[in-house]
């Protein structure tokens, strides 16, 4: 069974080759090869709450500490919990180009 991504359910159109990826860029949760299998996603895609800088609710999320609160009230993080069984959300972020 294919798992959802977070560009999919929200449709951001960020995702390589999608409709607003010229004019916003590539969500760095699509592009955090780090990431990738987590929670069956493809990147960061299923754990994008951990990544900084993603565009959500129509503006681009700062630090762990800024976007958590959003992240608490996103129908995507909750989706994530029920499907998931061993749901454990991270306590931090992943700052683009930093070595992990």
């Amino acid at each position: 069974m294919s798992k959802i991504n977070c560009w999919e359910f929200r449709k951001c159109g960020r995702a390589p080759g999608g409709e607003r990826a010229k004019e916003f860029g590539i969500c760095p949760s699509a592009s955090e090869a780090r990431m990738n299998g987590i929670h069956g996603g493809t990147n960061g895609g299923r754990s994008c709450w951990t990544v900084a800088g993603t565009f959500c609710f129509g503006e681009v999320q700062g630090t762990f500490a800024n976007k958590y609160k959003n992240c608490m009230d996103c129908e995507f993080f909750w989706l994530i919990h029920e499907e998931e069984e061993d749901f454990v959300p991270s306590v931090g972020t992943l700052h683009i180009g930093s070595k992990a």
